[in-house]
Formats: structure tokens, sequence, C-alpha cells
């Protein structure tokens, strides 16, 4: 609703000026103050990593990326951190990111390990138990109670996964005579959700197992359902961008497999 040479005069701040020429003027200390917020919350998120028990013995901290050509940046790790660290600015330093990305295109493996940016589960049934599940999470199936929606957790945020970690867990149908398996994989920012339904847990995939029908008689059947529960085991493998995910029906051999993106899911 102004021209800018009004704006910056009710704005008063004598670090701002606008120039007979139609510039906008900032001192050095104006400069400054725009870096303030950013520089601060990168020495506090190096600080909070150095305070983790899971990092020891760090001798070593190395500015790369285009931000890091900054004197500003550069001026203000060193104050902070020179004291306990070695502070490493290495040349061509703004190209640092797009050489690592080269190499990795190259050969994948030159990452072998990374921490999760996610916690990754599925939805499954557990026995409800009165008292501690919700009473709208109770489904009944065989005559027999399940609390739905519980988020079983493969790996949590922030946790170091390595090339070809694997996570199994197994699992039994809760009906006797079940004809399909449906597996739902989720993820979550928190390390906390209880159930699939909780803020921030959403959907990213679904296995679907036909568990019958696959070679046996219905007598057969009939015997298996009777004298055992099918045993259902889910794995994820990690390695490069991926999660590979599967089902296997271990009484008929039966498996599903389906992957999912490690960086952007």
């Amino acid at each position: 609703g102004s021209t800018v040479e009004a704006a910056i005069r009710r704005y008063n701040d004598p670090d701002i000026k606008w120039s007979t020429q139609g510039m906008m003027r900032l001192t050095p200390e104006a400069m400054k103050r725009l870096f303030h917020p950013t520089v601060e919350k990168i020495k506090t998120t190096i600080g909070e990593i150095l305070n983790s028990p899971d990092v020891k013995g760090i001798q070593y901290l190395f500015l790369v990326g285009g931000f890091a050509e900054s004197p500003i940046l550069q001026h203000e790790i060193r104050r902070a951190f020179s004291n306990i660290l070695k502070i490493i600015i290495p040349q061509d330093v703004s190209l640092t990111i797009l050489k690592g990305a080269v190499l990795f295109g190259l050969d994948p493996t030159i990452v072998n390990v990374r921490r999760s940016r996610l916690t990754y589960g599925v939805s499954v049934l557990n026995r409800f138990i009165p008292d501690h599940h919700p009473i709208e999470k109770k489904i009944i199936k065989d005559n027999n109670e399940w609390c739905a929606d519980i988020f079983d957790k493969f790996v949590l945020v922030d946790q170091s996964i390595g090339l070809g970690d694997i996570v199994v867990r197994k699992y039994t149908p809760a009906r006797y005579n079940q004809a399909q398996c449906i597996i739902s994989f989720y993820c979550s920012e928190s390390d906390k959700p209880i159930y699939v339904t909780d803020p921030g847990v959403r959907k990213i995939g679904t296995l679907v197992l036909d568990m019958f029908n696959d070679g046996y008689s219905s007598a057969d059947q009939k015997m298996n359902t009777k004298n055992q529960r099918r045993e259902i085991q889910t794995r994820m493998v990690f390695g490069d961008t991926e999660i590979k995910v599967s089902a296997l029906d271990v009484t008929t051999g039966k498996c599903v497999r389906a992957t999912i993106d490690f960086l952007n899911k």
C-alpha cells in the first residue's frame, strides 16, 4: 500500500536505508542479523549431535555444501566448536554434495549405513486387554477379543540401518480359516506411536497374501487349521534407497513382495 522508500522509513531501522539511487542499503550488522537465526539453529543441532550418547570420539568437523562458503557461518562454527573439534573446510566445498551424488550413482553401496528418517512398521491385532486398550479398538474374531490398529515397529526414527539389514516379524492370522492376509505398512516421524491411527502416522504400502487354494485339499486345510495356526513371516530388508518388504506363508511357501522408497517416504 506504499512505496518501498516509505515502508523503510516507517520500519525505522537505522541499519536499513533507502538510497537516492533507488536501492535498499543494509549495513554489515543488518546482513549478519539475516543469517543469525539459521546459524544459531545449525550450531544448536551440531551441539545436540555431539552430546548424543551414540556419538563418541569425534575429532573432526567438515563443512560442506554451498552455505559452507559463507564467512559468517565459518566464523560462528569455529567460534563455537574449535575448542573441541578441528574444523575442516575442503576445497570446492560447494561441489561436495554434487560429487557425492555422482559417486553414489556410480556405486550405491558406497553408503553402507544410514539413519532411518522415519519409524516403519505394520498394523497388527493384539489380544484385547481391558483398561489398557481403547474400547473402540476392540474387535471379535472366532470368539476372541482383539485390539485393532496396533503399530508394530520394525525400525525407529534415527536408528542406524546397515546395508542388507533384515528385520523379521512372525504373525498368526486372527481366524483359523482366513483366506487372505492383508499386511499394511506404515511410517511416522515419531518413535512413539502406539496405534496406526495416531496423529502423523501414514500408510505407505500393502501386501495381500492368499493363504488357501494353494494346492491343499479341503481335508488338508481342515487338518491344518485344526492342529496348528498358520505362521506368516513379514520382513523388511534395508539396502540402497529402498526398503524391500515381503510376507511369507510358512505352510505353503507362498511369498509376496514390494519395495518402499527409503529416502522420500
